[in-house]
């Protein structure tokens, strides 16, 4: 099985807790020390689109799931373990989902409509 850097693995378990905060400052250490990995960039940006989605910031989600859309579908179908088809399938699918406003109130984030669910895992 390939090493991966354990901030990579940690991501997996924040990312499928729904910890995206958590998986936004473990991609962020990493990539800051690699920024031509534009691949750990993607999921970042997957992981804050997810954040302001569930904020209310649905213009910056919609920014972010195109950002992530962008440095992930080059390196499908697999990298680091990752199938990414059913990444950018998510990705897809939850941009069609995004109303066309920019933001909501946070009182109101419940009449947002709720995002799929996705688990992203390592393959051996």
């Amino acid at each position: 099985m390939e090493e991966y850097p354990i901030e990579y693995y940690t991501f997996f378990i924040s990312f499928n807790e729904g910890d995206y905060y958590t998986c936004h400052d473990l991609l962020e250490e990493m990539w800051m020390t690699d920024k031509g990995n534009l691949f750990l960039k993607g999921l970042l940006q997957l992981s804050v689109a997810i954040y302001h989605y569930e904020y209310g910031n649905v213009k910056g989600a919609r920014a972010m799931l195109e950002a992530a859309r962008r440095y992930l579908t080059p390196y499908s179908p697999v990298h680091w373990g990752l199938q990414l088809e059913p990444v950018l399938s998510y990705i897809e699918y939850a941009q069609i989902l995004l109303p066309s406003l920019d933001q909501v109130p946070f009182n109101e984030i419940g009449t947002l409509p709720k995002l799929p669910s996705i688990y992203l895992n390592i393959e051996v």
